[in-house]
């Protein structure tokens, strides 16, 4: 995808987190608290700080100073001291920056902080060498002028919402959900679904191109940290139960990569990127909005055959659009570089349901009790298309010394699912 740094939001990682990110390239901001004295729910460390935050923020540096990937230390997270002016914030961010420093020097400290005014105490007098900056991007521009020749870091962004194969039209049409944080969703998909074209974000936040295009914008913008690369269990917005994940993530609970994942690759890899979505399987006649997400000079579509147009992206824009009335056959693109074609991609329509594919990542594991194969199951028509709007359920029996360690299909909505798991390895899963 692109990505080459990780925070820890909102604790300090497992051993084997860092462990990995120096073996495998990746920087990372390593963060110590989601609160401090100030409560933010009533059986939260608040309870705990007075007695422990001194030791618990010592052993965190203690234990990852020599981890050559950890490049920024985060000291708090939108604590609720920073509002209101409150004095407490500078003064309790005084003590654990000297805290961090008196073990580490050589890498800098900050805070995320979603109250990004002049009026923080913890970003004027905290004693920060970066000045952490939640959401807030309306402000981005007005932030050199509020802490002059101070370095900048996004450390939280973005609360785009997206649920993998999902589609609403127009996709020029962005939506807010909730349209007040501290309100519930009136208005959203009977599905619980959120649109997978980049056109819904929760109301802090925004889209992944209304965001990037900002950050690209500002040079003074050291770097941004997105929420979140993943979805994860629990704060379901916009929805209420049985949504039980966040809809946040560019990759979803199952591991796989909604289409946002190709937009970062177009604008963060080197490599040739074309990405053509959505599916091909609609009403006849439906106008249907084609995206491609791509990095090379321009891109023709084809439906059955027919040239629909060759299409260059102009501005700021980093897609391109078609609008196209559904006929069943294939859509396909093609990307050129220097008048050369670079790559084609093509989406077909499936026929109803006629088997199961499964996909191993890797055909042999150690039979050590914890190596993994991921494997994947396709739900395909006769001719092997997957079926995108496959409702089907699917019994899984494992025979052998083997066992089936989790299921998901990354539907952010229990509803639409029905996992269960029986003594011997029988499990039926429902798309």
């Amino acid at each position: 995808m692109g990505v080459n740094s990780i925070r820890t939001s909102h604790n300090p990682p497992a051993p084997e987190l860092l462990e990995l990110a120096d073996k495998m390239g990746f920087i990372v901001m390593d963060e110590a608290f989601d609160m401090w004295k100030k409560e933010k729910t009533k059986f939260d460390y608040h309870l705990d700080w007075d007695q422990w935050h001194q030791r618990d923020l010592e052993d965190m540096v203690l234990r990852d100073r020599n981890h050559p990937s950890v490049i920024i230390w985060s000291i708090g997270n939108e604590v609720t001291e920073q509002w209101n002016a409150n004095p407490e914030a500078g003064i309790i961010s005084k003590e654990l920056t000297a805290i961090v420093r008196n073990l580490d020097r050589t890498r800098v400290v900050t805070s995320a902080c979603n109250f990004v005014t002049t009026d923080n105490k913890l970003l004027t007098e905290g004693n920060l060498d970066l000045v952490g900056i939640n959401y807030a991007h309306e402000n981005w521009a007005k932030v050199p002028q509020w802490f002059p020749n101070r370095p900048i870091i996004l450390t939280e962004t973005t609360s785009a919402l997206q649920t993998r194969g999902s589609y609403d039209m127009p996709s020029d049409v962005i939506k807010r959900w909730p349209h007040k944080w501290d309100e519930p969703l009136k208005d959203g998909n009977g599905d619980y679904s959120c649109s997978a074209y980049d056109n819904c974000s929760a109301p802090w936040g925004s889209t992944h191109a209304e965001t990037w295009r900002l950050v690209k914008t500002h040079d003074f913008l050291s770097g941004m940290f997105i929420w979140t690369g993943w979805d994860y269990i629990g704060e379901p917005t916009p929805y209420p139960w049985p949504a039980v994940s966040s809809y946040f993530g560019i990759i979803d609970l199952a591991g796989f990569p909604k289409d946002s994942y190709y937009f970062y690759q177009s604008e963060w890899t080197t490599k040739p990127v074309l990405h053509l979505f959505p599916h091909w399987n609609w009403k006849s006649g439906q106008t249907v909005d084609v995206w491609a997400y791509f990095n090379g000079d321009e891109v023709e579509l084809f439906l059955n055959g027919r040239s629909l147009g060759t299409k260059r992206k102009t501005g700021e824009d980093f897609h391109v659009l078609w609008r196209v009335p559904f006929e069943p056959g294939t859509l396909k693109a093609v990307s050129r570089r220097n008048g050369k074609i670079e790559l084609t991609e093509e989406v077909r329509t499936a026929a109803p349901a006629a088997g199961i594919v499964l996909r191993a990542d890797r055909q042999v594991i150690k039979a050590d009790g914890n190596d993994l194969s991921f494997v994947t199951v396709q739900v395909v028509d006769k001719n092997g298309t997957v079926v995108p709007d496959a409702d089907n359920v699917i019994n899984l029996d494992l025979e052998g010394v083997g066992f089936v360690a989790g299921l998901d299909n990354g539907n952010q909505d229990k509803s639409q699912e029905d996992v269960s798991r029986t003594i011997d390895g029988y499990h039926p899963v429902k798309r």
